[in-house]
């Protein structure tokens, strides 16, 4: 399509906004910058519902006209941000991919602090430590938003939740779910505030979790993909709970087992 009037046309693939937009595929750059990078129409569209508009937003040539673009075009630069037209190659180049979204958008990195995140605002809340994998990830955060928890804590050296892998995965989410940083002694510290029920994840707990009595709101402890919960944050949880292994497999993928027990605690509330 014709670049209108308005809106920039990059066609290079040297250009200094591509390779500032490419450079967003790296944790040191997205850390440097506090953006991060989003594809996809439906992406953008759940940031503008969350009043999150994009501080560049990128269009492809092939784009076909659509409301839902029109509307980012327009709160993209109402907001102060700039729509910028590209080639296919240069999508390519950004999104590492053969056949890449024909639309992209940069945002700011938004997180919550610990101090004011309001317990009691939803049934439950999702805390996770040292997580590797940002799949299981962004996962865990799209699953927190379609069960109506609160958000997601992050605790010690975690995967970016603001990688291209993890926002990804997150269909979305990402926009829509509070994300909070801690290390483990910061959160520890929080956690004897909280008013509600703490559980823990373990495979060598004695009670299963659907045993366990919680007093809502709920905030589920789930521990490394590799190691589980280390047993100073396991001491800190009012119950740890183990999801019963009745094949042969010995344990579940981390979003997988973060699920159930989203859907276990949320139940009926």
């Amino acid at each position: 399509m014709a670049a209108p009037a308005q809106d920039r046309l990059i066609t290079s693939l040297t250009n200094d906004t591509v390779k500032a937009v490419r450079a967003l595929h790296m944790r040191k750059e997205r850390e440097a910058t506090g953006r991060f990078l989003a594809e996809g129409l439906k992406f953008i569209g759940e940031a503008l519902d969350q009043g999150r508009a994009p501080r560049l937003l990128l269009v492809g040539e092939e784009a076909r006209p659509h409301p839902l673009l029109e509307r980012a075009k327009a709160e993209t630069r109402a907001a102060g941000g700039e729509v910028v037209v590209v080639t296919r190659a240069i999508l390519e180049k950004i999104s590492r991919r053969e056949n890449p979204q024909t639309v992209l958008g940069v945002f700011e990195q938004v997180y919550t602090p610990l101090s004011a995140i309001e317990p009691a605002s939803a049934p439950c809340w999702v805390a996770l430590e040292q997580v590797r994998d940002p799949g299981n990830l962004g996962t865990i955060i799209r699953t927190a938003d379609a069960a109506g928890c609160g958000g997601v804590i992050l605790i010690g050296d975690c995967v970016d939740p603001y990688s291209v892998e993890a926002v990804r995965a997150t269909m979305g989410s990402v926009f829509a779910v509070a994300i909070a940083r801690a290390t483990p002694a910061e959160f520890l510290a929080w956690r004897q505030g909280w008013p509600g029920s703490v559980i823990g994840t373990r495979l060598d707990a004695v009670h299963g979790y659907r045993e366990a009595a919680i007093q809502h709101p709920a905030l589920i402890v789930m521990g490394n993909e590799q190691a589980g919960l280390t047993d100073e944050l396991a001491a800190a949880c009012d119950v740890n709970v183990k999801i019963p292994m009745r094949g042969r497999a010995d344990s579940l993928n981390l979003a997988i087992a973060t699920g159930i027990m989203v859907y276990a605690v949320t139940d009926g509330t």
